[in-house]
């Protein structure tokens, strides 16, 4: 395995007690039993891993400094690293297998980015407890990048920050209707109603979140400007001054951009203005349908380079008017994220169940080395749709964004 990492800084503990490997690791990785090498014969590299790590065959501390050499890795080198391995496994008497991990591995049914299958793949990634997102999120339940004006801000603050950040990029004025597309647990609905006085409608999948949301809206006395429904972004939603869509395009998938992009601009009255909020990856990059993300963290999820997405958009009748880039914010966010769910870890297992929330760990931390490295990266892209006249209606700078 130090072939593939580039380093041999590691050490390895085996369910007998044998140890092997640096006496100043990096890290250390532990084979609770012989079950661990089984499961490593018993699919590709990655997802055999994962299923390891989610049963508790395997834990790797500190799992980030494990992730990131291999992230960083040339494929050629972990190509080569792999037979070796294999061998090693076989030596030690493994057997493949390859089952499923029941209650945290989903198998999709019918055909990729369908109406029916769309809404189970968000139903996995979303349905829990919304007690067991509290665990790690902000108290406003935002699951994006926040948005850190200084390294040492706190979490609630970045996160309201964001909300706030949207807002202004729209130029939310009262009175005004806003859509959000992928509403999750309702915070940006709330946020602009109760601090620039438009009326909210959002749309998500996942009736958990419908259902959450409408609670949280009923707290603040709101039902009479916010209103969450359960729909799909190709539904008729109405038209609106403003269009929000905050971590939801990943879902879209590449052959849906076109019809993504012309439900954003079917969605704005003329000289309307829309917020694409979504993660994005570095051009050349194949995104791996076999990865561990998609067997159990985010399953049917696709992301794009910033370019092809924006061509997309220009292609619907959109106008791009600014583009940016909140790579570092999200790294800084989900390592907020990850302390915050260890310090609670007893409390999400008993809430997810241990898979469930290994599940959560693993995806968090292969994500922040993943912003860390530059390979995946969280775009804001505000677009308009002009006037039947041309006109963007949007001021000659964004000086207003930060008075």
């Amino acid at each position: 395995m130090s072939r593939g990492l580039g380093h041999d800084a590691w050490s390895l503990v085996l369910w007998d007690g044998r140890s092997a490997g640096s006496d100043s690791p990096r890290f250390t990785v532990t084979l609770a039993s012989h079950a661990a090498i089984d499961r490593l014969l018993g699919g590709v590299p990655e997802k055999a891993f994962g299923r390891a790590y989610v049963e508790g065959l395997i834990s790797v501390e500190p799992l980030a400094l494990f992730l990131e050499p291999l992230a960083a890795a040339p494929i050629s080198q972990l190509f080569r690293a792999w037979p070796p391995i294999l061998a090693a496994l076989l030596a030690l008497g493994g057997r493949p297998r390859a089952a499923p991990v029941a209650g945290a591995e989903v198998r999709l049914r019918g055909i990729r980015h369908s109406r029916r299958r769309d809404a189970e793949a968000v139903r996995h990634h979303y349905d829990l407890p919304p007690e067991f997102y509290a665990l790690f999120l902000d108290r406003s339940l935002t699951y994006s990048s926040a948005y850190f004006e200084a390294p040492d801000v706190d979490l609630e603050t970045a996160q309201r920050s964001k909300l706030e950040h949207v807002c202004r990029k729209l130029r939310l004025r009262p009175g005004e209707a806003l859509l959000d597309i992928g509403c999750g647990w309702g915070s940006l609905l709330i946020h602009a109603a109760e601090h620039h006085d438009v009326r909210a409608v959002g749309i998500t999948l996942s009736g958990a979140q419908v259902d959450e949301a409408r609670r949280r809206i009923r707290e603040r006395g709101l039902e009479d400007r916010v209103e969450v429904r359960l729909a799909d972004y190709r539904d008729d939603n109405g038209a609106y001054d403003a269009v929000a869509s905050i971590g939801m395009v990943e879902h879209v998938g590449r052959k849906k951009l076109d019809v993504y992009s012309a439900a954003v601009h079917r969605s704005l009255r003329p000289g309307g203005r829309a917020l694409i909020h979504g993660i994005t990856m570095r051009p050349g990059i194949v995104w791996n349908r076999a990865s561990f993300n998609d067997a159990f963290a985010f399953p049917d999820g696709e992301i794009e380079d910033i370019g092809l997405m924006i061509r997309e958009y220009e292609r619907s009748g959109l106008e791009v008017r600014d583009v940016e880039s909140l790579r570092e914010h999200y790294e800084m966010t989900l390592r907020h994220w990850s302390r915050r769910l260890d310090a609670h870890w007893d409390e999400a297992v008993r809430i997810a169940g241990e898979a469930r929330a290994l599940v959560w760990r693993l995806y968090m931390t292969g994500a922040a080395v993943s912003f860390r490295l530059g390979m995946l990266n969280v775009h804001q892209t505000l677009a308009v749709r002009p006037d039947l006249q041309g006109r963007s209606n949007v001021p000659l700078t964004r000086a207003d964004w930060y008075t």
